[in-house]
């Protein structure tokens, strides 16, 4: 999965004048546990058309559908965040103190096939290249590989499962991302989701079946 040349095209269309920068820089690209279930928040009303609702660092904030390309999709808050998904996993962020610039698998992703993980827990790799904010040489990391291993499990309403994905890299990083889906059909509903080493999870939701 490359998300780089989707996100870039994207936001230089935006006219936003950070958004211009790193375009020109060529690398704009890149996006505590939190409970399953949270009420609707009324200072975020219930959009239109396809679009997330996003926690980062525990504030709130809705995203739109900029772009659609079969599963990739792209959006973007108000205040500027971009997020790149494809399916119910993020690829890649921007407008954050660091950036996942693109994400590559190494074969199959299996959270494609969720129901399958409930009695055969499956392993995935995929490499990242990220960046910091300010786009410096010196904060740039391309290649870095997660080792990930995913398995299933139900939760008490029947029809939801939980994927759990651990994650190391070569070094000392490890962490577990989360996936709420739909037990027919695989639909992610709800996720928290590692992007980056310097930012906390991303917690995002599906507001609608479209989205």
């Amino acid at each position: 999965m490359r998300a780089l040349p989707l996100l870039l095209l994207a936001l230089a269309g935006c006219g936003d004048t950070l958004w211009a920068r790193s375009v020109d820089a060529a690398w704009t690209a890149a996006v505590d546990r939190v409970a399953p279930a949270i009420a609707p928040l009324e200072d975020l009303p219930e959009p239109d058309g396809p679009a997330l609702r996003l926690w980062l660092r525990g504030q709130p904030t809705a995203a739109v559908l900029l772009q659609e390309t079969g599963e990739r999709r792209l959006w973007r808050t108000a205040g500027g965040v971009v997020v790149a998904t494809e399916g119910g996993r993020v690829t890649a962020t921007a407008g954050l103190r660091q950036y996942v610039a693109a994400t590559r698998f190494e074969g199959p992703d299996p959270l494609a096939d969720p129901a399958a993980l409930l009695d055969r827990p499956a392993g995935a790799r995929r490499l990242v290249d990220l960046m910091e904010g300010d786009r410096s040489a010196a904060g740039m990391r391309f290649g870095v590989a997660l080792d990930c291993r995913l398995r299933a499990e139900r939760t008490e309403a029947a029809e939801i499962l939980l994927v759990q994905e651990r994650c190391r890299t070569s070094g000392s990083l490890g962490f577990t991302n989360r996936f709420w889906v739909e037990a027919e059909g695989g639909a992610v509903l709800r996720a928290e989701q590692w992007v980056g080493p310097a930012m906390p999870m991303l917690v995002m939701e599906f507001l609608s079946p479209a989205s």
